[in-house]
């Protein structure tokens, strides 16, 4: 990932989250691995928001052709098919979004 490529899926993920009635409170990442917070409505099965961020996210990504992200494919896929998601509702979204901010982000 680059700074570049983490600013475009900052949109993107945005936009996939409003399409959920979500909302992306932070999103950064390191070389590999993407941290988003986000808060959504219960009715949301988080299944379907992962799925729908990875997958509009990828045809997005992949048609802008950045070729640091063409080197790094997981055989041909923008993501891994595995995910973690973990509820934040005892800690206080301060701490989370400075967790996420403290990522060590490329250049």
């Amino acid at each position: 990932m680059t700074q570049e490529v983490l600013e475009d899926l900052r949109t993107i993920f945005s936009d996939v989250c409003q399409d959920f009635e979500a909302t992306l409170e932070e999103c950064d990442g390191e070389r590999d691995p993407v941290h988003l917070l986000i808060t959504y409505p219960p009715k949301v099965a988080i299944s379907r928001l992962v799925n729908s961020l990875k997958g509009v996210s990828s045809r997005l990504i992949r048609k802008k052709h950045y070729s640091s992200i063409e080197r790094a494919l997981w055989g041909g896929s923008l993501w891994s098919p595995s995910y973690f998601a973990g509820s934040a509702g005892g800690a206080p979204l301060s701490i989370i979004k400075q967790y996420i901010e403290q990522q060590n982000t490329p250049d």
